[in-house]
């Protein structure tokens, strides 16, 4: 199963790879855009950073081994990161379109806000061996997009750009709107980092069970029904495999 779960990260982190290069040259053929704006963007950053982190837990599983607890709680931080990135580019998609406005997502887009954060969750819901994350590193969450939240402010008063609406004092109202919709952005961050955390700290199995137990709901499954003991007035009392009441021994069927 590690093993499987290590090529797996592998790959998608060759995906990711391939995708980023392929976004890269989708927004050269437009030619009101910088190159240098490309890699402004948390998505790129976040996605960058993901390659590298996917290439040595795929090779840590494959060895067999756990992730040592620094790096599963760099995993954490990472992977809270591209997910927050779909998620805020699903949510800009949806008004896109609620203002009527086409909004083009290319390939390359939808792998990087799309399909490899789904990756990234399934990942950290479902593999084995997952090393509980320290809550520390809910102190340590909110500094990089902080960082890169007043280096793109800044760069973007002087450059006239920035890489999303709710950074620009142009499209949202000050001070209100735009602490808002900055607040709401850390705050999900923090949020979806704080399930990380917790799921890492459950049992593999009992985080098994749960997702099995949703899929088992949403199918409209029954639930399973403990076995037990036969009744001694029973007709079936001594049968083979039956116990009765107080009985210490079973009788193994053949």
């Amino acid at each position: 199963m590690r093993r499987t779960l290590g090529l797996l990260r592998l790959l998608v982190a060759v995906g990711g790879l391939v995708a980023l290069v392929a976004n890269f040259l989708y927004t050269l053929g437009f030619s009101a855009f910088s190159s240098a704006n490309y890699f402004a963007y948390f998505t790129q950053q976040s996605n960058t950073a993901n390659v590298v982190v996917l290439v040595v837990a795929g090779v840590t599983a494959l060895r067999g081994r756990p992730e040592p607890r620094w790096f599963a709680g760099v995993h954490a931080l990472v992977s809270t990161y591209v997910i927050v990135s779909g998620i805020v580019y699903g949510v800009i998609v949806a008004e896109s379109a609620s203002h009527s406005y086409t909004m083009e997502v290319p390939w390359s887009s939808q792998v990087l806000h799309w399909w490899i954060p789904t990756f990234v969750l399934v990942d950290w819901v479902l593999a084995p061996g997952r090393t509980r994350v320290g809550w520390w590193v809910m102190a340590v969450v909110p500094a990089y997009p902080l960082v890169w939240g007043v280096a793109t402010i800044v760069r973007g008063a002087e450059v006239g750009w920035y890489p999303y609406f709710f950074l620009d004092p142009a499209q949202v109202a000050w001070p209100d709107e735009y602490v808002a919709y900055n607040a709401l952005a850390l705050a999900v961050i923090v949020g979806v980092l704080a399930g990380l955390v917790a799921l890492s700290r459950l049992r593999p199995d009992v985080r098994l069970a749960r997702f099995a137990e949703g899929q088992g709901m949403g199918l409209g499954l029954p639930p399973s029904v403990p076995s037990s003991p036969v009744p001694s007035s029973s007709p079936l009392a001594g049968a083979p495999g039956s116990v009765a009441p107080g009985d210490g021994s079973a009788t193994r069927s053949r």
